[in-house]
């Protein structure tokens, strides 16, 4: 999933609990599936985040240098703008994207 392109806030919003639970008849059952669904976003955009940044890493034998590089830093700032995981997971499930199944009750 492209995560750069949702719609999710980047500050703290008040969700209405009927809405979030609707889904599930289940507040708790609910917040479990988004905490999910968050947990996969943020490894998502960590290893997206190492990958783009490993491009640009240069490979010293000195300990002493340190070079800034522009877009390492650009890269990182990116990243930092966009909306928590949480935000997004619960857009997701807000918009019916969460695909969830309760074995129990099949």
């Amino acid at each position: 999933m492209d995560y750069k392109d949702t719609k999710a806030p980047l500050s703290t919003i008040t969700y209405d609990k009927n809405e979030i639970e609707a889904p599930t008849e289940n507040i708790y059952e609910a917040i479990s599936i988004i905490a999910k669904r968050a947990n996969q976003i943020n490894s998502d955009l960590k290893r997206e985040l190492v990958d783009k940044l490993d491009e640009f890493a240069t490979y010293n034998d000195s300990l002493e240098e340190v070079f800034e590089n522009k877009e390492q830093i650009e890269v990182s700032k990116f990243y930092e703008r966009l909306p928590k995981p949480t935000a997004m997971a619960v857009e997701e499930w807000l918009n019916e994207k969460v695909y969830h199944r309760n074995p129990e009750a099949e």
